[in-house]
C-alpha cells in the first residue's frame, strides 16, 4: 500500500482542456488520485510542504524536496500504445533510414540473450522518459529459454521497473520471407545466399494448434502470480494479415471473443503492403477482417499508413483503436499517417513509439509534439485541440496497453477523484527559465511547445516513486545496461558465422 501528497507550482489535471492550478497539492492513496487542491500562488521562498508515505512506499518519503515547489509542474504520466521492447536502436544496428522490408531482417543480426536483462532495460528507458503503460508485441523472442519463461522474464521485468504493460503473444504462419510464397523470394535471390537466407528466415511455422496453446500456457503462468499479472495484461498478438493465414485469424478471433482479450496486430504500414492488400483482398483488406470478427473495441491497430477513408470508416464505426507510430513511419520510409482522415471518421487514435522515436530516445513528450505539428492542420483550419493531442499521448494508449476493463476500473490521462496515481513532476526551469516574465501565460503554452524527457525530475507509477532525477528506482538500469552489452558483444564474438551473416543480409 501506498499513500503520498505533493505540493506544487502548477498541476495540469488534463493539459490543454482548462486552466492549469496554480500552487496546488496533490494526494493519492494505493494507485488511485484522491484529490486535487487548489491552494493559491507559491512564491519561491516558500518552505517545502509536507509530503508524506507509508512503509509501502519504500520510504521515499521527501524525493520531492530537492525541486523547489514553485519550480514544479505535475502532467498525467504518458502511455506509448504501440512498442516492441528491443533493447538497440537501428542506427546501433547499422539500419538508419532503410524501409521497413530491409530493416526487419536486420534484427536476426542480434544474438539471443537474457530475456530479462533486453526488456527490463528497454523498459527502464521508456519509464524514465515518462511512460508508465507501455504496449509490448513481442514479436521477436531472444530463444534463450522457453517462450513461457521468456514471458515471464519480460513480465518480471516490468514489475521490478514499475510500469504497466500490455503483452502481446505473436502469432505468424505465413510469408516469411516477402509478401508471397518464400519460393518465389528465394528464386529471386542470388544463389550463394538463398540455402542461408531459407534456413535462417524461411523456418516451417509452428501449427496453428501449438502456437495457441503456448499462448494459453503464457496467459496462464503470468495471470497465476498475482504480482505479474498486476503488471501485465495478456494479448493476443498476430503479427499481420500478410503474416497470418485465415485459419490463424480465425482461430485469434475466436479466443479473442471467447475470453474477451485484447488483441494487436500491425496493418498496412508500407505502401507495399497495401499493394499487395488489394491484390490479396479485392473486396477490401478491412471488410475481410470484420468478416473473421476481429474488428472490435479490443482490437488495436499498430501504423494503418495506408488505410483508406472508407476503411477508417468501419475501424472507427466497430471502435478500433488505431496506434499512429509518427516517427517510426518517417525513420522506416513508411509514409505519414492519414491521422487528419483518421480524426474525421471518428477513429480513436492513441501516441506509438515503435521503438523508433524521433531520436531514437523513447521521448514521448517530443513525440507528441511531432504528432501534434505534423496532423494538426493548416491556418485557420487546424483543428486538433491541444486537449486531444494530449488525450492520444495518454489516455488513449492506456486503454490498448491494459485493455477496456482495467482501463474503465482506473482510468488515466488525468488527474482526478479516482484516476491513476500516473504522474509526471517536470522541472520548469528546464522548461522555460523566462516562465513568468508575462503575467498570466499558463504553463501548458511552454510544455506543449517545448518540453522534453529532459525536463523530467520524477516519475510516479501506480502511486510509487519509480523515477527520480532521471533514475530508475526498481532496478539498476546502469548495471543491466552494461551487463546486457558485455553479454551480447560475448555473443556476436562466440558466433564464427556472424560476419557471414551480416554479409548475406548485406547482399
Amino acid at each position: 500500500m501506498s499513500s503520498g501528497s505533493i505540493f506544487a507550482g502548477w498541476v495540469a489535471p488534463s493539459p490543454g482542456e482548462g486552466a492549469s492550478l496554480a500552487g496546488a497539492t496533490l494526494r493519492w492513496k494505493d494507485s488511485r488520485v484522491t484529490t486535487v487542491e487548489p491552494q493559491g500562488a507559491v512564491d519561491a521562498t516558500e518552505a517545502m510542504p509536507v509530503e508524506s508515505a507509508s512503509a509501502g512506499w519504500r520510504a521515499h518519503s521527501g524525493l520531492f524536496a530537492d525541486l523547489p515547489a514553485d519550480r514544479r509542474l505535475i502532467v498525467p504520466a504518458l502511455a506509448n500504445a504501440h512498442d516492441h521492447a528491443r533493447t538497440y536502436r537501428s542506427s546501433t544496428l547499422g539500419g538508419s533510414g532503410k524501409p521497413l522490408e530491409s530493416w526487419l531482417p536486420l534484427l536476426s543480426l542480434l544474438p539471443g540473450v537474457d530475456p530479462y536483462l533486453v526488456a527490463a532495460n528497454s523498459f527502464a528507458r521508456s519509464l524514465r522518459r515518462g511512460v508508465t503503460a507501455l504496449m509490448v508485441h513481442y514479436t521477436r523472442a531472444q530463444g534463450t529459454v522457453s517462450p513461457v519463461d521468456e514471458a515471464l522474464a519480460v513480465a518480471r521485468a516490468a514489475r521490478d521497473v514499475g510500469l504497466k504493460i500490455g503483452f502481446a503473444v505473436a502469432f505468424r504462419d505465413s510469408y516469411p520471407l516477402g509478401y508471397c510464397d518464400s519460393s518465389i523470394v528465394l528464386e529471386a535471390l542470388r544463389p550463394s545466399i538463398r540455402d542461408r537466407i531459407a534456413s535462417r528466415l524461411a523456418a516451417a511455422p509452428l501449427p496453428i494448434a501449438v502456437q495457441m496453446e503456448r499462448f494459453a500456457q503464457i496467459a496462464a503462468a503470468i495471470e497465476s502470480d498475482s504480482s505479474l499479472s498486476e503488471a501485465v495484461t495478456v494479448q493476443l498478438g498476430p503479427m499481420a494479415v500478410q503474416w497470418c493465414s485465415q485459419p490463424l485469424l480465425e482461430a485469434v478471433a475466436r479466443e479473442s471473443a471467447d475470453r474477451q482479450r485484447p488483441v494487436h496486430m500491425h496493418l498496412l504500414e508500407t505502401r507495399y503492403q497495401r499493394e499487395w492488400a488489394d491484390e490479396a483482398f479485392p473486396n477490401g483488406i478491412v471488410p475481410y477482417l470484420d468478416d473473421l470478427g476481429l474488428l472490435s473495441p479490443r482490437l488495436t491497430l499498430a501504423h494503418c499508413a495506408w488505410a483508406r477513408p472508407e476503411e477508417l470508416e468501419l475501424l472507427a464505426e466497430r471502435g478500433v483503436t488505431i496506434a499512429v507510430n509518427t516517427s517510426s513511419n518517417l525513420h522506416l520510409r513508411s509514409g505519414i499517417a492519414p491521422v487528419a482522415a483518421m480524426r474525421k471518421a471518428g477513429c480513436r487514435i492513441a501516441m506509438g513509439l515503435d521503438g523508433l522515436a524521433f531520436d531514437e530516445d523513447d521521448d514521448g513528450l517530443r513525440e507528441m509534439r511531432l504528432a501534434g505539428c505534423l496532423h494538426r492542420g493548416w491556418g485557420f483550419e487546424a483543428d486538433w485541440s491541444d486537449g486531444d493531442l494530449w488525450s492520444f499521448a495518454s489516455a488513449n494508449g492506456r486503454r490498448s496497453v491494459l485493455g477496456a476493463a482495467r482501463d474503465d476500473a482506473l482510468p488515466g490521462g488525468k488527474l482526478a477523484a479516482g484516476h491513476a496515481a500516473d504522474f509526471l513532476v517536470l522541472d520548469m526551469e528546464r522548461i522555460d527559465n523566462d516562465f513568468g516574465l508575462v503575467p498570466g501565460v499558463d504553463p501548458m503554452a511552454p510544455f506543449l511547445a517545448r518540453a522534453t524527457a529532459g525536463a523530467i525530475h520524477s516519475v510516479v507509477s501506480s502511486g510509487r516513486m519509480a523515477v527520480h532525477q532521471g533514475r530508475v528506482l526498481g532496478v539498476d538500469e546502469g548495471g543491466i545496461s552494461k551487463e546486457l552489452s558485455a553479454r551480447t558483444r560475448a555473443a556476436i564474438k562466440a558466433d564464427t558465422g556472424w560476419q557471414e551473416w551480416r554479409d548475406t543480409l548485406a547482399a
